[in-house]
């Protein structure tokens, strides 16, 4: 391994900084845009990995890491701690940019990030990897250079203080828990009160007595370590709320809801007035969760079909969806051809973006607009270089999640023929 001083110039898109070395790449994690750093290299063909043995000339971006776990433990939850929070968002603008011009290959301006209303504390949910060192528990999550290691959580400054709390109240029922020497953890709050999701263990037959220790969870999911479908084994959850929101239907799984809540109205409802923007008579709501885009869309006398492989989700939007409106449990790329033509197609996808039969079906039958919602930049510029009858009226980017590399974006692609 040899070492070179490198000038960091950009962040790429997993958080890493971008600099070059003899005419290599080099990818410096926890480096800041204007750095002058001295890193050790580790020579991968024509790039490298690079790590900072000293900071020769630090960056006007860079600050002090709050957070203990960032430096001490180089905890891989957040990439960006080490940068301003504009500085930030003007990386994850570039990111986006970088990433339509690169692999998309379509010319867009400078990209807007808009800010997350909080910068710290916003998460509403909290995943941590727990393992058993024989007389107990370490709870915690993976060092950026370490992914096989966990170190034991003492605080974590971007999530919500209540859902850090539950997990204290978590871990002292820790020996209620299965028997294992690997699990994984999590807790949402939703507004059906908190939830816990535990993956891991052949059996749990002290669930009861568990969720009786931990009151503040109302309801506690299991995926047993076969493989098996995850389940609700304890359900508190107030009948009140689902007979007003779902006539009776049990709301699905939390994986439904946002981490970051107030972000994620900002962008619910930029998609919202995008797509009415279009004067649209019907829309379809592909990949559509739990259903607040396709609700709030047909609230205003649009018809739309909203598709959703999961069935419980798939109920729920059925019940909240007015007159004139449907929800079909299916795959997107199975369901999109019997739901066209449409006005306005919304694709909200997982981060390996739309299924190519996806992007066929929508050449083959072009709505006048599409909005992408997209989490992950090189997806989004794929699936768009697979829609060239398609160009794009604009882009603009959320902050879901600061101090890490994630950044969601929206994008509006208006058919050549419109």
């Amino acid at each position: 391994m040899v070492t070179s001083r490198v000038a960091i110039d950009s962040i790429a898109a997993g958080g890493d900084g971008v600099g070059r070395s003899e005419g290599l790449a080099v990818f410096v994690p926890r480096a800041a845009p204007g750095d002058v750093v001295d890193a050790a290299l580790d020579v991968r063909g024509r790039f490298a990995r690079g790590r900072i043995v000293a900071i020769v000339e630090p960056s006007a971006a860079r600050v002090v890491p709050p957070c203990v776990h960032y430096t001490r433990d180089r905890c891989g939850g957040c990439q960006l701690q080490h940068l301003a929070y504009d500085a930030q968002l003007g990386a994850k603008g570039t990111i986006v940019r970088d990433a339509l011009q690169r692999i998309g290959k379509r010319q867009v301006d400078a990209v807007t990030v808009r800010p997350s209303p909080s910068a710290w504390a916003y998460r509403t949910k909290l995943t941590l990897a727990l393992r058993w060192r024989g007389d107990g528990w370490t709870a915690g999550l993976h060092p950026f250079d370490r992914v096989d290691a966990v170190f034991q959580l003492e605080e974590c400054l971007i999530t919500d203080d209540r859902v850090v709390a539950i997990w204290r109240d978590v871990m002292a029922a820790g020996d209620l828990l299965p028997r294992t020497r690997r699990l994984r953890g999590a807790v949402r709050l939703t507004e059906g009160g908190a939830s816990f999701v535990l993956e891991g263990g052949a059996q749990w037959s002290t669930v009861e007595a568990f969720a009786e220790r931990v009151p503040a969870l109302r309801s506690v999911w299991w995926e047993p370590a076969s493989g098996g479908r995850r389940r609700l084994l304890v359900d508190r959850r107030s009948d009140a709320m689902e007979a007003v929101h779902g006539a009776g239907v049990k709301a699905p799984d939390a994986s439904f809801v946002q981490v970051n809540p107030m972000a994620a109205r900002l962008l619910h409802d930029h998609v919202v007035a995008l797509t009415l923007t279009h004067g649209p008579s019907s829309v379809v709501d592909a990949y559509s969760g739990a259903g607040a885009t396709a609700i709030a869309i047909a609230e205003r006398g649009v018809a739309v079909t909203a598709i959703e492989l999961d069935a419980e989700a798939t109920r729920w939007v059925a019940a909240l969806l007015p007159p004139g409106s449907r929800s079909v449990a299916a795959r997107v790329e199975d369901a999109l051809p019997r739901a066209l033509p449409a006005d306005v197609v919304i694709l909200n996808p997982p981060r390996g973006g739309i299924d190519e039969r996806v992007a066929a079906t929508l050449e083959n039958v072009p709505p006048r607009a599409i909005v992408y919602v997209s989490c992950n930049p090189a997806t989004l510029a794929r699936d768009i270089l697979r829609l060239p009858r398609f160009r794009i009226a604009g882009v603009t980017s959320f902050d879901m999640f600061p101090q890490t590399a994630h950044v969601e974006t929206v994008c509006e692609l208006v058919s050549e023929a419109a």
